[in-house]
């Protein structure tokens, strides 16, 4: 597929500047200006993130209120319930809120919704079944939001609720007791893109604020704050920074035995953010999917060496489970679009029986990135179609959905990713209706964009590159693995590897060889010969192999050299 490269403008006068105020190389200058890190605080806190960078928590709307209202329940003992997501930002979430209630004496429950029959959020049977069993304090976490009816149900039977979330707001907010989310729409907290564990940890630093405590009391779940974090794709700046950074020294010698069982049984090697995305987050994210949400909440809370063992055992086989189904369902998929010419479409609709909804999102993504359009999956359960659906940049798939909404039960999500229902009838008509709209978009004109930070030259492959390139880690969304352009190289053996899945390149520039390495993109493979020239895009590692290291460049796309 065709990509697009674009390069950031260089300021080379800022660039200087910075390299030695900071004393950074010229390369990690770029970078940081790149992401618009320029500010002399911002680049000290970026690079080296400290404790004492957190902000105030009480500049938080209603966070003064709900640490008021959490302090009166722990002195009186009240019966609270915790209500949180199945992923892993909610599981960590009620993680961290119930340890650290019950440091204080206050022994409180939780409460998770099964995805595969509840769906996301609050809902009524379950804010019925709390009141039944005399809760009088709820607290939300990673959801509530949006749950204006629920919530209203909820002050009707006697219950007050606490929020914290962190998604978007809808035109009016719940009658909560109060709110705590940096995403309302009159918040004045200066960061707003806190994951739903970053709203819970900013609450707990809160409540030992207020109750005298030392910061070690609310600081020690800095691992557990950061897998959240890193796992729910929010932006790793400003606070997000300092808690991924700092979370990941915490992971490196965690006590909590659950995520210690869990790093083990992933077999990576290195602690650091691909570990949390790639090791640990699939396997948490992976027990809501196949409805065992619990499983992950009790490997976090266990004290128990051996159930740590046997839950992790079982999250592994709850993974394979998933990949299993995401497989068979993105083979299908496949086989269906090969029969549908899909280079002439503008976007992707498909429909399966007995699909598993756990996964189809997974399996949208997954179709998104290989053909770059738009992309519905819908699992046909009897008479209805539950769907996922997955976009590219440029098109607003929510906005999609408003436009085709005759077709549909229900709804919901944003520019990006979106959920619907829809009677089975209705399928054909809205995948032709979804399919003109895409086309009056003109998807097909959109081309995917690498944005290059930089380009290098032979004297860039050292180790010291890569230290310098080291300190932008952890990397998340808004801080990237830094794209660098190297041009003009010679090919000097190419070939497909994985039965012809991923590409294995070996170039030369002058007496200097570079290794490559393209996963996923194999088909390439014949499209270049031994003597061609090119430039390629990608990211600086170090790969480690018989006790040598050796500087490999990871492979993001290729072109010939004009």
């Amino acid at each position: 597929m065709k990509k697009k490269w674009e390069y950031y403008e260089q300021d080379k006068e800022l660039v200087e500047q910075i390299a030695k105020k900071h004393n950074i190389s010229t390369l990690l200058a770029k970078i940081l200006i790149n992401r618009n890190i320029v500010d002399e605080e911002e680049i000290n806190v970026f690079l080296n993130p400290k404790r004492n960078n957190f902000h105030d928590p009480f500049l938080m709307l209603d966070m003064d209120k709900a640490v008021d209202r959490i302090i009166k329940a722990i002195k009186n003992k009240e019966k609270t319930i915790i209500y949180g997501d199945y992923d892993v930002d909610g599981i960590t979430s009620i993680t961290v809120l119930k340890k650290f209630l019950s440091e204080r004496g206050l022994e409180v429950d939780y409460y998770i919704p099964n995805r595969l029959e509840e769906g996301y959020g609050l809902n009524k049977d379950a804010i019925q079944e709390i009141a039944k069993q005399g809760y009088t304090l709820m607290i939300t976490v990673d959801c509530g939001i949006s749950g204006i009816n629920e919530i209203e149900m909820a002050n009707s039977l006697g219950i007050e609720t606490i929020i914290t979330d962190h998604h978007e707001q809808l035109d009016s907010l719940p009658q909560a007791y109060c709110i705590i989310n940096p995403k309302r729409k009159d918040n004045t907290y200066p960061f707003r893109g806190l994951a739903g564990v970053g709203v819970v940890f900013k609450l707990i630093q809160a409540i030992s604020i207020k109750l005298g405590l030392d910061e070690k009391a609310y600081l020690k779940y800095l691992d557990i704050v950061c897998i959240g974090t890193i796992s729910d794709i929010v932006p790793l700046v400003d606070e997000n920074r300092v808690i991924a950074k700092l979370g990941l020294m915490l992971v490196k010698v965690t006590k909590n035995i659950g995520l210690k069982e869990l790093i083990t049984q992933t077999g990576y090697s290195n602690i650091d953010s691909s570990m949390v995305s790639f090791g640990i987050a699939p396997r948490i994210n992976a027990c809501g999917r196949m409805g065992k949400q619990e499983e992950a909440l009790k490997l976090f809370i266990t004290d128990d060496k051996n159930e740590a063992n046997e839950i992790t055992k079982k999250l592994n086989e709850y993974n394979i489970q998933r990949q299993e189904k995401e497989k068979n369902i993105f083979e299908q998929a496949i086989k269906k679009l090969e029969n549908n010419n899909v280079e002439e479409l503008n976007s992707i609709v498909l429909a399966g029986e007995n699909w598993h909804n756990g996964v189809i999102g997974i399996v949208a993504s997954r179709l998104t990135e290989k053909y770059f359009k738009p992309t519905i999956l819908i699992c046909i359960e009897g008479d209805e179609g539950k769907g996922s659906g997955r976009s590219i940049p440029g098109i607003d798939l929510h906005q999609a959905l408003v436009e085709s909404s005759q077709y549909l039960k229900k709804y919901g999500g944003h520019e990006m990713a979106v959920g619907l229902s829809l009677e089975k009838n209705k399928i054909e008509d809205f995948r032709k209706h979804f399919e003109e709209i895409l086309k009056e978009k003109n998807v097909k004109q959109i081309l995917p964009v690498i944005n290059i930070d930089c380009e290098i030259t032979k004297k860039d492959l050292n180790k010291e590159t890569i230290e310098q390139i080291k300190l932008l880690e952890p990397y998340g969304e808004k801080n990237k693995p830094p794209l660098v352009v190297y041009k003009n190289l010679k090919i000097t053996s190419i070939r497909a590897l994985s039965e012809g899945k991923h590409l294995k390149i070996e170039l030369k520039d002058g007496n200097e060889n570079i290794s490559a390495i393209g996963f996923n993109l194999g088909e390439l493979s014949e499209e270049y010969l031994i003597g061609d020239k090119v430039d390629i895009v990608g990211t600086l590692e170090l790969n480690s192999y018989n006790g040598q290291e050796r500087i490999q460049i990871n492979l993001k796309d290729i072109m010939k050299s004009i």
